[in-house]
This record gives C-alpha cells, structure tokens and sequence, in this order.
C-alpha cells in the first residue's frame, strides 16, 4: 500500500446541505496524527518465558554457597539449549519464569501461561517442554521439533522374583525334565531286555558257574545314570544291539548335557521381573486393580478427552469417575504416588519426564508399553516475529550435528542416578547362596541318605549275624545234648558205708 493511498484511506468528511463560500457542500477534514506502534530494535535483549520442569528447567539458589542472580539461577535441558541458539543466531537473553506456572490453555475465551505471554508481548521466546498443538499453532508460531515425545506409561518396578529352592532346573522346562526320566527309565528297562535276549551278554565267573547276564535292572539302571552325568560306565554291551543303544543313550545326554550347560549361568544369574502390566489395555481390562491418572490441564488431558479410539474412551471415563484419586496437579506428584502406590497406581504422562524419573532415586518406577501418540516439543514465538526464521534454521543445525543428542543424553543419562539396565556388570557378579541352595539341599539329603542306608545295612547285616549265631548254638547244644544222651552211662557201685557218709555231709 503506498503512502498516498494510505493518506486518502484517512481522510474523512461530511456532507452538509448548505454549500460554503466556495459553493461545497463536502467538507473534508484533515485527519488527526496517527500514533504508529513503535518499532523494536532487533539488537534487544530478548527474553525467554520458560516453566519449571526438571530436567528441562531447574532452578539453583547457589553454587558453592554463592547465590546465583540472572540467568544463573537456572539450568537444564532447555537452559543449555537456549545458549545454543543465542550462539547462532545472534541475540542476548533474559530468563523468566511464566506467572502462572502454565504452558498455555484455552480457558474461558482466554489463553494462559507461556501462550499468554507471547500473545500480550510480554515474552520474546517460549523454550520449554511446550508441546505442537494445531491450536497453538494458530495463535503462535513454532519451530520444528527440538525432542519427539509421546504419552507413555509409568508404573511402580516390581520387586526381583528371587531364584527358587529348585532354579537350577529353570534351564529345562518340567516336560523336558519328565521327558528325560522317561528316557531315562526306558532305556534302563531295554537295556535289561537286551541283556537277557542276547547271549553275547551272558558269561562264566567261574569255569565251573553257570552263565550269567551282567545286566541286571540295578545295573543297567547304573549304567544309564552314568552315562547321563557325562560318566564312564563300569561295563560295556557286547553286543550289536547293546552297543547301538549305548550309542544312541551317550549321543542324547550328550546334547541335553550341553544344552544345560548353555543356559544355566543365564538362569542362575538373571533375576526375572514379573511385570504386572505391559500396555494401557491391560489397565483398561482392570485384572489386576490398577487404578491410573493424569495430570490436570495438560496436553494429556485433551489427548483423552477428545480422542475416538474406544481404549482410551473408556480411560478418559474411569479417570473422571476417579478424579479425586487419580488425578494430580504436577508430574512430581504422579512420580510420588506411583512409588508409594504399593503397585496400585499408573500414571500416564510424556515420555520424556517418564524416562526422566526413571533415572531418580530410588529407582523404583519404569516405562512399560508404547507411546499412545507422538508429538514434539517446539521453540514458540509470537506471530510474525523476526526470530522465527532463524531460531528453526538453527534448531535443524542443531539436530543434523547431534548437539541434541548430547544434550538429551547429557540431562536424562549422564545425570541419571540409576544403574543402566543394559550394563555388562549385572552379567558379572558373583552367585550367591540362593542361587545354588538347591544344589546343596540335594547334596545335603543325599548324605543323609547314604548315611541312613549304611547304618541300616550295618544293623540288619548284625541282626541276621545274631541270628545266625544264636541258630547255630542252639543246633550245637542240641547236638551236643543228643550226643550226650546217647552216650551210655556206667553206674558204680557203691558201698552202703559210703552213702551214709554222704549223707552225713550234706
């Protein structure tokens, strides 16, 4: 529009049915000074309406016990990213934070928060965890996304299943290790079969014993027990068919041995989570009395309240039926009442605060599931404003040489105060009692066992050696008292003087 036309535009007059001197009847009229906005000079100080949201934005008092004043007083993900951007694109900042410690939300004909600033002028830049709504988006510009997030879910960790008084037969399954006593039984049954059929099995102890089967149920028993603990048997078959059995037994202990083996460290040193829900269907099935909430007045909050997909439907109903239970007025809170929810509460939030809290002491939430929705979190500025172009281009540059990247691991893993879960060090450490107390509880019972058994050998063999003694007295006195009665006695006589000296005496 030139400035002539934009003159004419102004000019106004009335019509007046008494002509003047001049013989007019439109008087025209010179319009008043028009007041222009003032134009703002691209070398201000700009400032920066963020929102406190750890790690994206922290606030520190001091630094060694000095306080900090200025920009200062903060850092974090998006403090760190706006130096970034302050570098390429030219510009010095002032950081504040937003009055009412709200991203920004249509509410009553009004926006709040960091939108309202933007709007009302009273922010250059918004950098924070500030979501790419379309209704933001009319009201404000946005750069291309700094970080994608999605809406996840958070639970309470369960506790380590820890291993059993039988976790060393984990390696197997319950039907291979039927199947192996089956196996086991049977060869042992086919084994005595061969050897009373063949008559290679049978031979002479003696040269003048009878022939013999060495294979008798006990020992070939034994002797597929030891071949199933990888040991040598105390006798060999003989025969064809002995030997192809043997064969056959030796080669399939051998693949079931190794394929313990394989998998035994595995089982004696991982301790298995039972995770008592892996996605919102779960929750939604409600079989295990789960109650889940969001937080107020969030990008969370509209994803349900306006979503059409019948899971989240029924979500969004049980969470405004449960309101005053579920629901919580900050991330800090869910985190809270997830950890002491004794496994009773999910909170659902962005998985970048998720994956956020799951590095923080005391390490006892995690992420489970996908993201139910992707999004992205943008670098917003009012409309039309001479840092939009620029502030995107830098954000691009940013991504393509991976300084998001760093700042990303930087905050969420650097900083993390749990362990990484993918680590090399929980596949080293040291066993420790209940991973083999099995072991020693069978070795325990079988010394008892043996011990029991010999005792009781000893006792028996003593009782039948009793026996036998006292049998064979009794047969040698009887023996001894049929000798004696048959033995015929010789009677002396005696004198009538000497029988009443007897008597006398007694």
């Amino acid at each position: 529009m030139s400035p002539l036309y934009e003159f004419a535009a102004t000019l106004a007059g009335n019509w007046s049915d008494i002509p003047d001197t001049l013989g007019r009847n439109l008087r025209i009229e010179l319009p008043k000074t028009r007041e222009y906005p003032e134009k703002k000079s691209p070398n201000r100080t700009r400032i920066i309406t963020t929102k406190l949201e750890s790690p994206f934005v922290i606030e520190r008092n001091s630094i060694n016990g000095k306080p900090q004043v200025g920009n200062d007083r903060y850092e974090g993900y998006c403090i760190d990213l706006a130096e970034e951007l302050s570098k390429r694109v030219k510009f010095t900042y002032t950081i504040k934070l937003v009055n009412d410690q709200n991203y920004g939300k249509f509410v009553d004909g009004a926006w709040n928060g960091i939108i309202a600033e933007l709007l009302k002028d009273e922010a250059d830049i918004a950098i924070a965890a500030l979501t790419i709504t379309e209704a933001r988006e009319k009201v404000v510009d946005f750069t291309k996304p700094f970080m994608n997030a999605g809406i996840s879910l958070m639970i309470k960790k369960p506790e380590n299943e820890k291993p059993g008084l039988l976790s060393f037969m984990k390696p197997l399954s319950y039907k291979i290790w039927l199947c192996i006593i089956m196996g086991f039984l049977g060869v042992s049954l086919i084994f005595y079969m061969v050897g009373r059929l063949s008559p290679y099995e049978w031979q002479r102890l003696g040269s003048e014993s009878e022939p013999s089967d060495s294979y008798s149920l006990p020992n070939t028993l034994w002797f597929s027990l030891g071949a199933l603990m990888q040991q040598g048997p105390d006798m060999f078959p003989r025969s064809l068919s002995g030997r192809v059995l043997g064969s056959v037994w030796w080669f399939f202990t051998l693949i079931i041995i190794s394929s313990y083996t394989a998998n035994l460290a595995a089982f004696l040193t991982f301790e298995k989570l039972t995770i008592p829900v892996n996605s919102v269907d779960d929750l939604v099935d409600n079989n295990h009395d789960i109650k889940y909430g969001i937080q107020t007045g969030g990008t969370t909050e509209t994803f349900f309240r306006d979503s059409q997909v019948v899971v989240y439907r029924k979500m969004w109903k049980f969470m405004k039926e449960h309101a005053d239970s579920v629901y919580v007025t900050n991330s800090d809170m869910g985190w809270e009442k997830v950890k002491n929810g004794k496994g009773k509460y999910a909170f659902l939030l962005e998985s970048a605060m998720n994956n956020y809290y799951n590095q923080r002491k005391p390490c006892k939430t995690m992420k489970v599931g996908r993201n139910l929705d992707q999004k992205g979190y943008g670098v917003a500025t009012p409309k039309d404003s001479d840092l939009r172009q620029p502030l995107n281009i830098a954000i691009l540059e940013l991504r393509e040489y991976g300084d998001l990247f760093k700042l990303e691991h930087k905050w969420w893993i650097s900083k993390g105060q749990c362990p990484s879960g993918d680590s090399g060090e929980k596949g080293k450490r040291a066993l420790n009692v209940s991973n083999v107390s099995g072991i020693f509880h069978i070795l325990i019972g079988g010394l008892v066992l043996a011990l029991a058994s010999s005792l009781s050998r000893v006792l028996f063999h003593r009782k039948i050696k009793d026996t036998l003694e006292k049998g064979t007295c009794s047969v040698t006195k009887m023996k001894e008292n049929k000798d004696i009665a048959s033995t015929p006695r010789t009677v002396k006589n005696v004198e009538p003087e000497e029988l009443e000296e007897n008597k006398s005496v007694n």
